[in-house]
C-alpha cells in the first residue's frame, strides 16, 4: 500500500490517500478550502486512481471539512463507526466551538466496526475499534505492508487529546493503545492524524504516556 499524506486547515490535521493496483481510499478529507482539495484530487487524478471508499477515523470537526467536496466528487458517502452520527449531526455546533465553519458530510450509511475490512487494489484495511479519543475512532490497518492509520489515538511522542472534548476517555483510549495498537509490532509504520509518521516501536519505547501506561 502506498500512502501519499497530506497537512490541511487551521488544525494541522493530516489526510490521507492510500492506493494500490490504480484503486484509492481517502482516509479523513481534513482539505478546508477550494486549494486544498484541488490539491488532493489532483492527485487522484494524476494517478488515475479510482476512489473505491470514502473513509473516516472519527469525524472530530478538523477531520471532515472536505467531505462534501469529495461525497460530490465520487457519488458516495464517508464510511464511518456508528458513533460518528451524532458528531456529524452536529458538526456545525462542533464548527461553532473552535470559531470555524463547516459543511457537514452526509450522515454516513455505511458502519465500519471492529473486524470489519476495507479493500482496494490488492490491498485489504482491518478495521480495529480504538476509542478515548472519540468513541466513534477507529483505525485502518494493512497487515501486510505493516502500516497502521491511527487517526488521534496515537501520535510520535504523544497521544490524542482526553479533555475538553465530549465523550472523551484516558482509560480507553490508554487500553486502546496498549491492549490492541502496540500489539501490531515494533516494525508497524504508523499514520496519525496530526503530525509525523512514526512507528508503533518508536511509541512503545519513547512516548511518556506510553511508558508511564506499561509502568502502571
Amino acid at each position: 500500500m502506498q500512502v501519499e499524506s497530506f497537512t490541511f486547515n487551521p488544525f494541522m490535521t493530516n489526510c490521507y490517500l492510500c492506493y494500490d493496483q490504480g484503486e484509492a481510499v481517502l482516509v479523513d478529507a481534513s482539505c478546508d478550502t477550494e486549494a486544498e482539495c484541488a490539491q488532493v484530487k489532483g492527485v487522484i487524478d494524476e494517478y488515475g486512481l479510482d476512489v473505491q471508499h470514502l473513509l473516516l477515523t472519527h469525524a472530530h470537526v478538523d477531520h471532515i471539512f472536505g467531505c462534501r467536496f469529495f461525497e460530490a466528487q465520487f457519488g458516495q458517502r464517508f464510511q464511518a463507526h456508528e458513533a460518528a452520527t451524532p458528531f456529524i449531526e452536529r458538526a456545525e455546533e462542533q464548527a461553532t466551538a473552535f470559531g470555524v465553519e463547516v459543511d457537514p458530510p452526509s450522515v454516513p450509511t455505511t458502519f465500519l466496526a471492529e473486524g470489519d475490512t476495507v479493500s482496494f487494489g490488492g490491498v485489504t484495511l482491518e478495521v480495529l475499534h480504538t476509542p478515548g479519543h472519540s468513541p466513534d475512532s477507529i483505525s485502518f490497518v494493512d497487515r501486510a505492508s505493516r502500516q497502521a492509520l491511527t487517526g488521534d489515538v496515537l501520535f510520535q511522542n504523544s497521544i490524542g487529546r482526553t479533555q475538553g472534548l465530549p465523550e472523551t476517555s484516558r482509560t480507553q483510549l490508554m487500553d486502546a493503545i496498549t491492549e490492541t495498537l502496540l500489539p501490531l509490532g515494533d516494525d508497524f509504520t504508523v499514520y496519525p492524524g496530526h503530525g509525523p509518521p512514526t512507528t508503533i516501536g518508536q511509541e512503545r519505547t519513547q512516548n511518556p504516556f506510553v511508558q508511564e501506561a506499561r509502568q502502571g
